[in-house]
């Protein structure tokens, strides 16, 4: 099993030094730290939670070609990146203190979404210079009973309405993928 997840993404952004100024604002608020390539060999800041034992972090790159983008498009590339919050009070902070304060486009208010699992709290927002899709949320390490009856319960009624489900939705939805011992 791997303890780790992504390495690091990189995003190209239109108007690069207003989106960076939008992402030091945003990250800064967040706590993340944040490290230049200081125009060697390339341009792109960087953001990460923890320095300098990092775990994953986000390039910012300036863009050469395109437009701003609109998540509801679903076009070709990323759809969103979220980012961890500490717990549902950082998430309602920050939608208060940062995006509201600072007129972002916010697409989903802070809500909890049983169907992805229990205790999962979220808001979701759109970068305002590029219109990458982001998405603030925790998930606890160990979810209330209240939570995880709530999401049961939901789970259960999508699975009322899929007949065509051998298994309960929990199940149903984890694919096996080929190892690499299983790929000659």
């Amino acid at each position: 099993m791997r303890l780790k997840g992504i390495h690091h993404i990189e995003l190209s952004v239109l108007n690069y030094e207003e989106s960076i100024g939008f992402f030091d604002r945003m990250f800064g608020w967040l706590g993340y730290k944040s490290f230049w390539t200081l125009d060697i060999g390339y341009r792109s800041t960087y953001y990460m939670a923890r320095f300098p034992f990092f775990h994953s972090y986000i390039g910012i790159q300036p863009a050469k070609t395109g437009s701003k983008l609109a998540h509801v498009d679903r076009a070709t590339g990323i759809h969103h990146v979220a980012l961890w919050a500490r717990n549902r009070k950082e998430v309602n902070d920050f939608y208060a203190s940062f995006l509201l304060k600072n007129n972002i486009d916010v697409t989903d208010p802070p809500r909890e979404y049983p169907t992805y699992t229990p205790g999962y709290y979220a808001v979701f927002f759109d970068d305002p210079i590029t219109g990458i899709h982001f998405e603030l949320s925790h998930t606890p390490m160990l979810p209330s009973i209240s939570s995880y009856c709530v999401w049961i319960r939901t789970l259960k009624d999508i699975w009322r309405r899929h007949p065509e489900w051998k298994a309960p939705p929990w199940k149903e939805a984890m694919r096996k993928l080929p190892s690499r011992h299983g790929q000659g």
